[in-house]
């Protein structure tokens, strides 16, 4: 494996989580302002849901392009080791 990372969904990935940082910054703002709680938690709630998502779809990638059929112990390894986080 090389040691750059760049596959397909990256932009995709970048788009998503570029809007994901804009609605985090709105949380912010709405904080800052004030705004009501359910307001402010539903936000919240569509910022998770984004970046979660961009995780799953980046982990889903990295299985299906980084690690090979085989499935050699190293492979295996970092199988483990990345599904730890979906």
């Amino acid at each position: 494996m090389s040691d750059t990372h760049i596959h397909a969904s990256h932009p995709a990935l970048i788009a998503r989580l570029k809007r994901a940082d804009g609605h985090l910054r709105a949380v912010i703002t709405m904080l800052e302002a004030g705004k009501p709680c359910v307001d402010v938690a539903q936000q919240l709630q569509a910022v998770e849901k984004a970046v979660t998502n961009a995780k799953r779809v980046l982990i889903h990638d990295h299985i299906d392009h980084c690690l090979e059929v085989d499935g050699s112990e190293s492979d295996r390894a970092e199988l483990k080791t990345i599904t730890r986080y979906l």
